[in-house]
Parts: C-alpha cells; sequence; structure tokens
C-alpha cells in the first residue's frame, strides 16, 4: 500500500508497521440502504479509511461503495484502508465460526485481503477470545489480513492475549471521548505498543458538544465544537472514526488540520473527564 492516500490525514504507524489513517468514517448505525452513499460521499471528501463491522450489517454497502469508487473516483482498494469486526455471536463459536465470519465478511465487502480485523468485544464470560485472536494470528500469518486487533478489550484481556498466545494486537478501539477519557488504558496501549482507536470520538455529539468548555474553544479557533473534540484526539495521539450521514459534517470531521490546540486547551479539555460511559461495559457485555 502506498505511503500517501492522496489526502491531508496522517498516519499512525502500527506494531506490524501498517499504516493506518488518523481519520476514518464509522459507519455504525448506518443503515444498510445509506451506507453506499455515505461511504461514497466520504471518500469524495477525502477520507481513505472505512469502520464498518459484521455486527453493523453493512459490510456490503461498504463493499459496492469501495466497487464504485473505482470508477467513479479512480479509488482502488489500494487507496482506502477497511476494518470489519467478529461479531459476538461467532466469537463465541470458536474458531471454525470465526473462519466462517472472516469469509462471510470478505464476500460482503468484495475484498481478497483485510486491512485491519477486530474481535468486536471479548464476552462477559471472557471465554473464547484467545482461541479466536490465534486464528486471527493465523489469518494474518497466511497473508489475508495486514493487521489484527480487538475491540473493548480491558487491560485483563489484553494481559490475557499476551499471556496466553505472544501476539500483540495492533490496535484496541474502545469508547474514548472528553468524558471518557481512558487515561489508564491508554497509557498501557503505549507501554505495549498498541495504537489506541476512539469510537463514539464526539460522544455521540449532543451534550457533550454543548459544554461551555468546547464551545468556548471552538468559538476561540473559529471551528465547529466537534471538529475541536477530533482535534483533541488527534493531538493526543488516537485514531478516530466519527459516524454522519450527513454531508456538511462529514467534510467538517475530516478538515482538522488547519488549526492546533494550545496546551491549554488541552487542559480544559482534560478537565471534562467523568468516567461516564455511553456505550456498553465491556466487563459485562456481549
Amino acid at each position: 500500500m502506498p505511503l500517501e492516500y492522496g489526502t491531508s490525514v496522517p498516519f499512525v504507524t502500527l506494531n506490524d508497521g501498517v499504516q493506518i489513517p488518523q481519520v476514518g468514517l464509522g459507519v455504525f448505525q448506518v443503515s444498510p440502504d445509506k451506507t453506499d452513499e455515505t461511504v461514497l460521499e466520504a471518500l469524495s471528501a477525502g477520507y481513505r479509511h472505512v469502520d464498518t463491522a459484521a455486527g453493523y450489517r453493512n459490510e456490503a454497502g461498504v463493499g459496492d461503495a469501495l466497487r464504485t469508487a473505482q470508477d467513479s473516483l479512480g479509488l482502488t482498494h489500494e487507496d482506502v484502508f477497511v476494518t470489519t469486526k467478529l461479531a459476538n455471536g461467532d466469537r463465541a463459536g470458536g474458531r471454525d465460526a470465526a473462519l466462517a465470519a472472516f469469509d462471510d465478511s470478505m464476500a460482503k465487502l468484495q475484498l481478497e485481503r483485510l486491512d485491519l480485523w477486530l474481535i468486536h468485544w471479548p464476552g462477559s464470560d471472557q471465554q473464547n477470545f484467545v482461541e479466536v485472536w490465534k486464528t486471527f494470528a493465523e489469518l494474518k500469518e497466511a497473508g489475508r489480513i495486514r493487521s489484527i486487533g480487538v475491540s473493548n478489550f480491558q487491560k485483563t484481556h489484553l494481559r490475557a492475549l499476551f499471556d496466553e498466545t505472544g501476539v500483540v494486537p495492533s490496535v484496541n478501539q474502545v469508547e474514548l471521548h472528553p468524558w471518557m477519557q481512558q487515561e489508564d488504558l491508554r497509557a498501557f496501549h503505549a507501554e505495549h505498543g498498541i495504537a489506541t482507536e476512539a469510537w463514539s470520538p464526539i460522544g455521540q455529539g449532543g451534550d457533550l458538544l454543548a459544554d461551555e468548555t468546547i464551545g468556548k474553544i471552538a468559538a476561540a479557533h473559529g471551528k465547529e465544537p466537534a471538529q475541536v473534540v477530533l482535534r483533541w484526539h488527534l493531538q493526543l495521539g488516537n485514531i478516530v472514526i466519527p459516524k454522519s450521514v450527513t454531508p456538511a459534517r462529514i467534510r467538517s470531521n475530516i478538515d482538522l488540520f488547519g488549526f492546533e490546540l494550545t496546551d491549554e486547551d488541552m487542559s480544559a479539555i482534560a478537565g471534562l473527564e467523568r468516567g461516564q460511559r455511553l456505550g456498553p461495559d465491556p466487563d459485562v457485555f456481549g
């Protein structure tokens, strides 16, 4: 894959040397009949990273958009980084279920090789994910996946992977925003060379973006509150995958490189930490 994806978006180099664009489009809760047009809008706006999952039921729409983009935008898979995730039921099913699920995702995405595959959740019983992780490693070794990682894993889950397989994930994708900053987990990631990727990076919009502190910083920079929060992530080194189906917001969410937050701005946003999850607790979900 080339070192340039034709955009101003910087890369994070993963622990296996693979480069991932630091900003991508998340398609969680994008309806299947809207996914194709949403992904095409993002690609035309300069996104070169798309994050989906088997559980979102819109992998086929992503695949259709990638195929259409070859003709309409001159883009091939070599230009676009694609992530998907193993569904909980298939993770619970162990190796055979994981292999079948991988083939199904690849068929829907219309890809020969995947850029990044994640275990979506560890599972409340914390079973199966080590066995499945070995399967992920096999597929990477066979050249069918460029990078492998996890999502919603806590430190105890990550240690189980290290201890039992010796294979360190490239990425851990977790809920992360100014109200849930995951400082301890981010430090653990840094210690072990795991990239931090944030889902719900702008806290699902709404109340977080209406916060007075965020608003003041946005006004000072002449930017939208969501741009300020996403810029905060980038300056922390996080990968972000904001979701939108609105063309103007899709474009705004990648327009993050003409300004920089000050140390005072960063400290003010750090002060918004509440430890408040907006999504499920990984220790009890799935």
